[in-house]
């Protein structure tokens, strides 16, 4: 594993790059290259929480992908249709998808090899870069099945809402799961969306939890991870210090573990060929 890289000395803010996969407002993705036309040790596509609400946006991204592009990363900070502006089901998880896919343009014009692409999401954003991570094998004509464009290599999930099914029954957030589904009378639908029905995943996922997180229960992460490794796939629970937003402040002890699983999961590569071939 590599030694975990310090970021750059703070500086000028590293302006993105935006891209849009759709005509809805909503449906862009930010670009962030390392200065000076360096080569970036991965990619990152980062994903928002906010509990699948139009009430966050990917503004909660850009601290991130500020102190990861200082670190040497390439990151793509993806926004999406949420509940309250058009999205949920079936919306949220075609944005996710097509949004994904669209790095592989940004990809090309800048000569940015893929071969190393890490889902970080939080809170919800963790749930959406675990279902991404999987929707390969979703059935034909699902939301967001077929074969990605660019495949996911690793997830880091921050405090991801990784089990719908425990979420729902908790009620978690004034019944965020039911307002982000709806069709309570569809349990296929449900299916589809949950984390916990797609184990075993090819693709390692490594569940970063704060120990005082009071948003999020810990056992989101600890059963999916539970469940996964009983299926024989790679995933890994770490706890760290802080609360539910703890993991998405550059320069807290939660964030440093953040950093170390990226490191991690940048050693994953997909071996075939680079975007910038």
């Amino acid at each position: 594993m590599r030694a975990a890289v310090k970021p750059a000395a703070p500086g000028t803010a590293v302006t993105p790059q935006r891209y849009a996969y759709g005509d809805d407002p909503s449906q862009v993705a930010d670009l962030y290259l390392p200065p000076s036309g360096a080569a970036a040790r991965g990619v990152v596509v980062i994903i928002h929480g906010g509990y699948w609400r139009s009430t966050y946006g990917m503004e909660l991204g850009v601290p991130l992908a500020q102190d990861l592009v200082r670190r040497g990363y390439a990151c793509w900070n993806l926004e999406y249709r949420r509940a309250g502006n058009g999205g949920g089901w079936p919306a949220t998880f075609d944005d996710v998808a097509a949004g994904i896919d669209r790095l592989a343009v940004a990809a090309a014009e800048h000569g940015l090899d893929l071969r190393s692409t890490t889902a970080l999401g939080h809170s919800a954003g963790g749930h959406l870069a675990v279902w991404a991570a999987g929707r390969g094998s979703l059935p034909t004509g699902t939301p967001g099945a077929g074969v990605p464009v660019v495949p996911l290599t690793a997830v880091v999930s921050q405090a991801g809402v990784l089990n719908l099914g425990e979420a729902r029954e908790l009620g978690l957030s004034d019944d965020a799961v039911v307002n982000f589904l709806q069709g309570p009378e569809d349990p296929q639908r449900y299916r589809l969306a949950d984390p916990m029905t797609a184990v075993p995943l090819g693709v390692a996922v490594y569940a970063v939890h704060g120990r005082k997180d009071s948003s999020v229960p810990l056992s989101q992460s600890a059963s999916y991870v539970a469940a996964a490794q009983a299926a024989g796939a790679t995933a890994e629970l770490t706890t760290v210090p802080g609360d539910h937003f703890a993991l998405i402040t550059p320069g807290s002890r939660a964030w440093a573990a953040v950093v170390q699983l990226l490191e991690t999961a940048a050693d994953t590569t997909n071996p075939g060929p680079s975007s910038g071939d």
